[in-house]
């Protein structure tokens, strides 16, 4: 019912833009001109219809669930649910929906089969007063849309106006689901502090915190400081940054300003190809190529290598960080205004003069935005960096040892049945927070270099 009620919505919708359009340009076909386009009062209609009755629905299905489950649980013969706590009683509910879904598990009691029945009974009902009340509510918004048409009627400024709300509810929207990530985030941070000394967590460092390493610590279930963690983060953005870019800038403008035509339309499509690659992909090429080829080369040479290095996994995200940056800075270059370079060319600069004194110091806001874009892209990788970089935290700059970072403990906090109250699940939360507040100034630093330099050139 619920695909058909959209069905019914995507119809009506079509219906009344081609109504009104047809309208509209009968009118002017007649000789009298009309204030707005006939696609307008087309457009007019179709949002008119859209636009609510798509807020009808997505309310009625964010609603029906609760209200049909406790309209079933009410239906219960008495004394059912007296002797169940809550999740007793969620496991009684799960138990009907699967009934009511035809998967059946044994022998269920008879007054779970009747209360199936009625929940069934209940979502059929649900979907076919939606479907009628879609229908009847498109139907009024037709005939309304229908009658506005005329030469006065102001269908541009109404489909202006209906955009604009839409654009502004997008933007609040977006807002607070920005701000309810941070509060969430907030609020567990604040419950691991309770069971964890801030200074512990800031300046400790060790992080197991799996193992307690004393008798009678705080939390007693581990070790919480994230230095370590952060360290690893660290040394493996540091290692894929020395490589993407320098790589990523000057593949850029050798492919903006040096390459043949041909060759750039070739060559940048295929580089681009390494953004869409999955992570996971990387992942396996650290671990079965580049790992292995440090190692042998470690061995070769006399170096102590680790099984898992920071150098396989930072160098083959510095890999997957190189169109990012090469397609960035070759936006920023060719954005930069052309008189510029053919004044510096018709000065007697030479091509690498020009990009190197012109074009690159007018296109580092973007240059600069794009690295740091990648920066943070670095930080929050995670696949790679569990398949190739390993799971365990050191204070260690050493490209060639094992080391994790922030987003990969993350995950590895939230893998299994861990309740929601144990500072080991918090932690968790914790560095999110701290991830969080990192990015958060890296970005605030990139949009102040970007707005000062781009005063300076615009």
């Amino acid at each position: 019912m619920t695909t058909l009620a959209f069905a019914v919505l995507l119809g009506a919708s079509l219906l009344g833009y081609a109504l009104n359009r047809q309208a509209a340009s009968a009118i002017h076909a007649g000789g009298t001109r009309l204030h707005s386009l006939s696609n307008h009062h087309g457009l007019y209609a179709l949002l008119l219809v859209l636009v609510p009755v798509l807020v009808l629905i997505l309310a009625w299905l964010a609603l029906q669930g609760p209200v049909i489950d406790r309209l079933t649980m009410a239906g219960l013969p008495e004394g059912t649910l007296e002797a169940l706590d809550g999740g007793g009683a969620q496991l009684v509910l799960a138990e009907i929906k699967s009934l009511a879904g035809g998967r059946v598990f044994g022998d269920p009691e008879p007054w779970k089969q009747v209360a199936a029945e009625r929940y069934a009974s209940l979502r059929l009902l649900s979907g076919q007063m939606l479907l009628a009340v879609v229908a009847g509510l498109s139907a009024i918004i037709l005939f309304f849309a229908r009658s506005r048409v005329g030469a006065g009627f102001r269908a541009r400024q109404r489909v202006e106006g209906i955009v604009s709300g839409l654009m502004i509810f997008c933007s609040v929207a977006a807002i607070f689901t920005t701000v309810g990530i941070v509060a969430a985030l907030l609020f567990e941070t604040l419950r691991f502090l309770e069971m964890v000394p801030l200074t512990e967590f800031l300046f400790g460092t060790n992080w197991e915190p799996q193992i307690p390493i004393r008798e009678g610590q705080v939390a007693a279930e581990g070790a919480f400081g994230w230095l370590p963690v952060i360290l690893g983060t660290l040394v493996i953005t540091v290692v894929a940054l020395l490589l993407a870019v320098p790589v990523g800038l000057l593949s850029a403008i050798y492919l903006h300003e040096f390459a043949p035509a041909r060759l750039r339309a070739v060559a940048k499509p295929v580089l681009e190809i390494l953004a869409g690659v999955p992570t996971v992909v990387y992942g396996f090429f650290a671990i079965l190529v580049v790992a292995p080829a440090i190692r042998d080369f470690g061995a070769a040479i006399g170096l102590p290598v680790s099984p898992n290095t920071a150098l396989a996994a930072g160098s083959v995200m510095g890999v997957m960080l190189i169109p990012f940056i090469s397609s960035f800075s070759d936006d920023a270059l060719s954005a930069v205004p052309r008189s510029l370079r053919d004044g510096a060319l018709a000065l007697g600069a030479t091509r690498a003069e020009t990009v190197l004194n012109v074009l690159f110091p007018a296109a580092l806001p973007g240059i600069v935005g794009g690295v740091l874009l990648a920066v943070s892209r670095a930080i929050g990788e995670t696949m790679i960096v569990v398949m190739a970089a390993g799971l365990i935290a050191k204070m260690t700059v050493n490209p060639l040892d094992s080391v994790t970072t922030v987003t990969v403990q993350i995950v590895t906090l939230l893998i299994g049945d861990t309740s929601f109250d144990n500072p080991k699940t918090l932690a968790a939360f914790a560095l999110g927070m701290m991830l969080f507040l990192v990015t958060l100034a890296i970005n605030v630093f990139a949009l102040r270099i970007v707005r000062k330099y781009r005063e300076a050139y615009d």
